[in-house]
């Protein structure tokens, strides 16, 4: 049994009881609920659910978009050290037989349950807004090249980002809806009719690929991307990543989304490419060069000069952290959006809160938040 305060999907226990049993939880509830012989002394002690990360490229100096299947496992491993307990291995866009080749080497990843599924960011992106992606590989939407992928994946797609405003995109959408996968709606220069119609084309689950990031600012008179994301997901209709990592959003960015969407729609996101958990240096991301300084990933340019942001180095545990103490957001919310809006999102009902029946994925925080234990399926990591 663990004790202490309890973060649920209805709500936080002061003073709560966390019971395990063969890798479930098997109870959840007030310690004065449970004979007082059975249960721990009272600790200051924090549970909530492991962190459920649906858009992740690497870390500890490895990536998937370019290294092998230890690479990959190794980059997952440092995830799940500091409190991913389940996480998608995000690529980014290449030329085809680039992405047939790493969903080749992916997928055991994804059979033996180190991913719980790949996400695609491109190749149907737009050019104008392509952020970190290697331009030469971003192209039309493409149902032929879309069908070839999901066959070769063989149902281990389970996210792919594409523009609202690339060609077939309902096509495209249809596609993925049908074979179960997320249709992530980003890097996108679409405007707000545009935006807003592709997130209500798919049939299966929507979302907005790191909301602000990868699209143009929101303006009055012009409200595009930003302004269909926040209504269609105020509506409940899709989910919102957002990167609260400080660098990627402003804390008050983060604060709004939470107070306008809520966290049932909002998926807090590393985007952490292969430097999270390295030294500041030189990595990659896919093809590009990126330079790493004051724990900020930007493309590396030719003069030197700061180049796009390239994906992220914190965790989803981090950014979980970032969102109560400089957001504001309570903590439950925050556990929401960084376990439960994911589980939901991605159909995994095994997982995502702490609630008897599932798997036990919990970490065990100080009062303070800084993390002490992780659980995956009741072991300890």
């Amino acid at each position: 049994m663990l004790r202490g305060t309890v973060v649920t999907p209805s709500g936080t226990i002061d003073d709560g009881v966390v019971a395990l049993a063969d890798g479930l939880i098997s109870e959840v509830g007030p310690a004065s609920a449970f004979p007082p012989a059975t249960v721990p002394p009272a600790t200051g002690l924090v549970y909530v659910p492991g962190m459920i990360d649906v858009h992740c490229h690497g870390g500890g100096g490895f990536g998937f978009p370019d290294s092998d299947a230890d690479g990959a496992r190794a980059a997952a491993e440092h995830h799940l050290r500091r409190g991913t307990t389940t996480m998608l291995a995000s690529l980014v866009s290449a030329a085809p037989e680039k992405l047939l080749e790493r969903i080749a080497v992916l997928s055991p990843l994804v059979d033996d349950g180190t991913v719980a599924g790949l996400h695609l960011e491109g190749p149907f992106l737009a050019q104008e807004v392509c952020g970190a992606q290697d331009p030469r590989y971003i192209i039309d939407g493409d149902p032929a090249l879309l069908a070839r992928l999901l066959d070769a994946a063989g149902g281990r797609i389970a996210s792919m980002t594409v523009a609202a405003e690339t060609a077939h995109f309902d096509e495209l959408a249809r596609l993925l809806s049908d074979a179960g996968a997320v249709v992530s709606v980003g890097h996108t220069a679409g405007d707000y009719d545009t935006v807003a119609a592709a997130l209500g084309t798919p049939t299966g689950p929507v979302s907005v690929t790191h909301l602000f990031n990868g699209m143009h600012p929101m303006h009055h008179r012009h409200p595009g991307a930003v302004g269909a994301a926040l209504t269609v997901a105020g509506e409940g209709r899709a989910v919102a990543e957002i990167i609260g990592d400080g660098v990627h959003l402003d804390a008050g960015t983060v604060a709004m989304v939470f107070a306008t969407v809520g966290s049932d729609h909002v998926a807090l996101i590393s985007d952490a490419m292969q430097a999270a958990g390295m030294p500041d240096g030189q990595y990659t991301l896919g093809p590009l060069d990126v330079t790493v300084g004051g724990g900020v990933a930007r493309l590396t340019t030719p003069d030197g000069a700061p180049g796009a942001i390239a994906g992220g180095t914190a965790s989803v545990y981090d950014v979980f952290v970032r969102a109560v103490r400089h957001a504001g957001v309570p903590l439950a919310d925050a556990a929401r959006a960084g376990a439960t809006t994911p589980a939901r999102l991605l159909g995994l009902k095994d997982r995502g809160e702490l609630a008897a029946g599932l798997r036990a994925d919990l970490l065990e925080l100080d009062g303070d938040l800084s993390l002490r234990r992780i659980l995956r399926g009741g072991a300890e990591v």
